[in-house]
């Protein structure tokens, strides 16, 4: 098959759709499929993998690591001459999702859209941030699933909540899948000494990206709390981020930087000593809808506490292979890395292998296998906009309509999230 993925995000920033991009298409491809990859130029940055083809976009909007795409030049057009997608797979539902859903339409190829994320968790990156903008991306990436012939989730509980908002497309549920061999043979001693951890500590860890919708300032006031009491509890940070340096600030403030260790960003086999290396995982994100470094955990046999959101109520058992903590109160959080603290030894060990066993359910042979037959079934199916090839104006009536099912949904979303946030009269009716 050939399949074209879009994304407004791509390498190298380092992030669960950007590691889902990576994963599926070198998979893909070594299963003789031609993946082309379309995302945002970046500048000083040149790709190794070949069939990327980089759009203009403004880098770092707001300060992020995204990307906002400019209008796409002819490149493409010259492109599909000589590349014809079977499946257009979309990995955003606005700015080059919009052009996702027009390359369908005009070459009659099934949309594919996977919803990686909770964009309304997102919001503060963009100016004016408000309770109607909530609701209008709510409403915006709704709508974009409604017009995509298979929705993708990378959990079950997510595509629960997407079917509540009002999703009435085609799911299949299909997670990034992990490499388990890669998190085996670790080197935790090696590790610790390189970053001046006593190899007897009691090492709560995370690894991952450090921004504000990852709360990673509610998992480390936790830590910190927890490590007043205990003089054997170290915290792990592997990965970069805007909140690092107020995550280093808070251990200062408080004299516990001998408690606190920093890695930066870890790529290869530092990634499996870095999990190694800790004795719990700690995960107190509440927008995740898989949360791809919990499983990496798992599979290097950590236990895990997190707090229950999407996706990560998926895999983690309470009192099993981690533990689930409901709601955001910081002692809850805290007695959960207590109890695990307080296991004996050999309880301990039990519940790192129920972790492997959990993890070993998400590889990526496994991912992949669902992937492929996804794609395949989507492609026999009858299209949602029916295109009759033979007809000359079919191109210029499927791109009038691209635009028209986009603009209608950028209107319905609009003005649904106004309405929302306007008070009912006692009929329940809005108010205007």
């Amino acid at each position: 098959m050939n399949i074209l993925m879009m994304s407004n995000t791509y390498k190298p920033i380092i992030g669960g759709i950007e590691k889902s991009i990576e994963v599926f298409s070198r998979e893909l491809r070594r299963r003789n499929h031609r993946v082309v990859i379309v995302a945002p130029e970046f500048r000083g940055f040149k790709d190794k993998e070949k069939d990327i083809i980089r759009v203009p976009a403004i880098q770092n909007f707001n300060g992020t690591d995204f990307s906002v795409k400019l209008p796409v030049p002819g490149m493409l057009a010259d492109f599909f001459k000589t590349f014809e997608p079977d499946i257009v797979h979309s990995h955003h539902p606005f700015l080059i999702g919009d052009t996702a859903l027009r390359i369908s339409l005009g070459r009659d190829a099934p949309l594919v859209f996977t919803h990686h994320t909770m964009y309304e968790k997102n919001t503060h990156y963009v100016p004016g941030d408000s309770e109607i903008l909530k609701k209008f991306v709510i409403e915006l990436s709704t709508g974009y699933a409604n017009l995509c012939d298979l929705v993708l989730t990378p959990s079950r509980s997510l595509k629960e909540l997407l079917v509540k908002r009002g999703v009435k497309s085609e799911f299949k549920v299909v997670p990034t899948g992990i490499y388990l061999r890669e998190l085996e043979g670790a080197s935790p001693r090696k590790f610790r000494e390189k970053y001046n951890i006593p190899a007897e500590a009691f090492v709560i860890g995370y690894l991952g990206r450090i921004a504000e919708e990852k709360n990673i300032m509610f998992l480390a006031e936790a830590v910190a709390e927890f490590t007043k009491g205990e003089e054997g509890i170290h915290f792990l940070i592997a990965g970069e981020g805007t909140e690092l340096e107020k995550v280093k600030d808070f251990f200062s403030n408080h004299n516990m930087e001998d408690r606190f260790h920093s890695t930066g960003i870890v790529e290869g086999r530092d990634i499996r000593d870095a999990y190694a290396a800790m004795d719990v995982f700690g995960f107190s994100s509440d927008s995740e809808t898989q949360g791809i470094v919990v499983l990496e955990a798992m599979a290097a046999g950590v236990p895990v506490v997190a707090l229950e959101a999407t996706g990560v109520r998926d895999v983690v058992r309470d009192k099993v292979n981690g533990c689930l903590v409901s709601g955001l109160k910081k002692s809850d959080f805290l007695d959960a890395f207590r109890y695990v603290y307080n296991l004996p030894a050999e309880r301990r060990r039990q519940m790192g292998k129920e972790a492997r066993s959990t993890a070993a359910g998400f590889s990526v042979d496994k991912s992949i296998e669902k992937l492929t037959l996804s794609y395949r079934r989507v492609r026999e199916k009858k299209r949602k906009v029916d295109i009759k090839k033979n007809n000359s104006l079919s191109g210029i009536r499927q791109k009038i309509k691209a635009e028209i099912e986009l603009a209608g949904n950028f209107g319905k979303a609009l003005t649904t999230a106004f309405e929302r946030t306007l008070p009912k009269n006692i009929s329940g009716e809005y108010e205007r």
